[in-house]
């Protein structure tokens, strides 16, 4: 499967961003999604996962309560919305994608779980 990720851009602290991943060569409801942040010098992060069916999802403590990520089926697409950005929030976000297995917190927040990744966009958040 190739994952297109839009919607990076500079916004300033407090801001909301919406980020969205389209999905094409595979069946998209065959894949659980994720969304993954590096900032500069650190390693890939764990920020969201959401089930194929889109009835579970999991959040990095950094994204509870701010972030919200789902999915629709119907149009290839997985999308983060982003409110209440920090200057930490500062990274480069990529949407991932592996295969439906059991979705649990374990599979669903580890970087080496998943199969495909998109190209990345960055996101900005200015103080």
């Amino acid at each position: 499967v190739q994952l297109q990720a839009y919607g990076g851009g500079l916004v300033q602290a407090g801001g909301s961003l919406p980020l969205s991943c389209a999905a094409s060569g595979r069946t998209f409801s065959w894949y659980e999604m994720g969304w993954f942040r590096q900032a500069p010098g650190e390693e890939r992060e764990f920020v969201a996962a959401i089930s194929w069916s889109g009835a579970s999802t999991y959040y990095a403590d950094s994204a509870k309560g701010r972030f919200t990520i789902s999915r629709d089926n119907t149009k290839n697409t997985v999308y983060l919305q982003m409110n209440s950005l920090k200057p930490e929030d500062t990274a480069v976000y990529y949407c991932a994608a592996k295969l439906r297995a059991k979705f649990n917190e374990r599979t669903a927040t580890m970087r080496v779980e998943y199969d495909y990744w998109g190209q990345g966009t960055l996101v900005t958040v200015s103080s």
